[in-house]
């Protein structure tokens, strides 16, 4: 009988053991499967949050490079401009993705265990947290020498991005030269400089994993050591306490291993953001104070304008006066550097001028909603810039929603139509990077294409024929006048021909007005008019 109740007493105490074992293994279990979820829910929320405001932030970021004037563009490079929008932006998410989210992590772990470690054995769990402390003041040092370094870092990465940049739009200058490999020397200096620097970051971060290593081994040792004290003096109940601190020891290691991590991507995320707000808080210096549109008639008077370009201190206009009416043609000619170009920049508002009065149907420039006043602009740079798309595309650019009988009709007023016609894709041929694909002259006449396109209030004509061969330049002057009846014309040349129609003609040097009036009455005064007519005449009929 006694056999028998030992037997019975065995067979409960394994009973209550594979029992206890079984609630363990699916408690286990069913902490692993719901750790697996909310990690999916919580990369999954905060890694695609990441990835919104990475969007957002790019939006933001080229919407305020839309908004700022012609100064910022020629004070920063586009390489720099590109990086901060890419490489600046990514760094920017990484902190608030995976930067988020791992600290999330690290900071549930390490509360959960070290409540548990000081429920177990308080005393030991203090002296197993005393590399902490040691481990918060080494990561502060290196975060602030990261920073510093990440800084540099970014801005050189920048100097390649605009480098090379530049490289490739001067392609066909480099080649012309036979530079290839100077550009090649400078391009490898640069990317060694470079090179260096990110080295001499990476040195600094190649110190937190080791660091994370060495303090939580000490913090193992630790509890080896100060855990067996314990426990031969009677002040712990068990050698498994002293397993399970071990264990939660290394259950630290990934997170605090992360710390290091983390705070790398925040200190590069500092910088970056740093650079990005650099430019977001730049205030526009174009500024559009009217919301509500007014109709633009073509109106046009300058009182006393002066205008000097900030980048060189060049005063480019002095005290000039001048006004055309609605559908006039007004030519301006002038020396290079008179200021002839500088007149239309300001009449669409790209500076705003230092002294006098620019009108528009009467009213002032700035008075005009600036979105309204462009739109009633077709413009024709000195620099025909085309973008790489279709040739159709190109043309449209002025105006979206358009037919394709309209893209035909202005291409043939700009003469471009027949050789539009003659390559193997027609109006589909898509153009090489700023035009490239198409001749100097070609690329002027599909920028005139644009701009008529539009049927605009204002046609602005930068010395846009000076590509083009005087018999061409004939018949694109003809249809000029056909389609900008009722529409103000301001025709900048340095030929006769494109001038000798206009209603008035004013002649700059220096950045002042020093002759005004009809062709017939300009070639009837000694003056830079009629010297650059009788020059052009004799080399008519040379």
């Amino acid at each position: 009988m006694v056999v028998e109740k030992y037997k019975d007493a065995d067979t409960t105490s394994d009973g209550s053991i594979e029992g206890e074992l079984t609630r363990i293994i699916i408690y286990i279990i069913g902490a692993a499967i719901i750790a697996g979820v909310l990690t999916f829910f919580m990369r999954q929320t905060i890694i695609n949050v990441s990835r919104y405001i990475e969007f957002d932030l790019k939006n933001e970021v080229y919407e305020q490079y839309q908004k700022l004037s012609l100064n910022f563009y020629k004070k920063n490079r586009t390489g720099d401009l590109m990086n901060r929008i890419s490489e600046d932006v990514g760094r920017v998410r990484m902190y608030v993705g995976p930067a988020i989210m791992y600290s999330i992590n690290t900071i549930t772990l390490f509360v959960i265990a070290l409540i548990y470690m000081f429920n177990t054995a308080p005393k030991l769990a203090l002296y197993t947290i005393v590399p902490l402390p040691i481990l918060s003041v080494i990561i502060y040092k290196l975060s602030k020498e990261i920073h510093q370094r990440s800084t540099i870092v970014q801005e050189y990465l920048s100097k390649l991005s605009t480098y090379t940049q530049e490289s490739f739009s001067g392609i066909s200058v480099i080649k012309a030269y036979g530079i290839e490999p100077l550009t090649a020397t400078n391009f490898n200096q640069l990317a060694l400089t470079s090179k260096e620097k990110q080295l001499s970051l990476a040195q600094v971060q190649a110190w937190f994993f080791p660091m994370m290593i060495l303090l939580i081994g000490a913090s193992n040792l630790l509890v080896i050591y100060i855990g067996g004290m314990q426990y031969i003096n009677g002040e712990i109940e068990s050698l498994g306490t002293i397993a399970e601190f071990i264990i939660y020891v290394n259950m630290l290691t990934w997170p605090v291993a992360t710390v290091g991590w983390v705070t790398s991507i925040i200190q590069q995320a500092e910088a970056s953001q740093k650079r990005i707000n650099e430019f977001l808080k730049l205030e526009p210096e174009i500024k559009n104070s009217v919301k509500e549109q007014t109709q633009i008639n073509g109106n046009i008077a300058f009182k006393n304008v002066s205008f000097t370009y900030d980048d060189t201190n060049i005063q480019a206009l002095k005290n000039v006066s001048f006004s055309i009416n609605e559908g006039e043609t007004l030519a301006i000619l002038g020396k290079t550097g008179s200021g002839k170009s500088t007149i239309l920049d300001l009449i669409g508002r790209l500076y705003d001028i230092d002294n006098g009065e620019i009108k528009i149907n009467q009213i002032s420039i700035e008075k005009h909603n600036l979105t309204n006043l462009r739109d009633s602009i077709g413009y024709v740079p000195q620099d025909a810039f085309l973008f790489s798309d279709s040739i159709k595309n190109n043309i449209k650019f002025g105006k979206e929603n358009t037919t394709e009988e309209d893209v035909i009709e202005a291409a043939k007023n700009a003469q471009v139509h027949k050789n539009i016609i003659g390559f193997n894709n027609g109006y589909d041929t898509v153009l090489g990077e700023r035009g490239i694909t198409l001749s100097g002259g070609q690329k002027q006449r599909v920028s005139i294409a644009r701009a008529i396109i539009k049927s605009p209030k204002i046609l602005l004509f930068d010395d846009c024929l000076s590509a083009v061969d005087t018999e061409t330049e004939e018949k694109i002057l003809k249809n000029l006048n056909k389609v900008s009846k009722g529409k103000t014309t301001i025709i900048v040349s340095h030929r006769i021909s494109s001038a000798k129609n206009a209603d008035k003609i004013i002649v700059l040097d220096d950045g002042e007005v020093v002759q005004e009036g009809t062709h017939e009455a300009l070639v009837d005064i000694n003056g830079y008019y009629k010297e650059l007519y009788l020059k052009q005449l004799s080399e008519t009929f040379k």
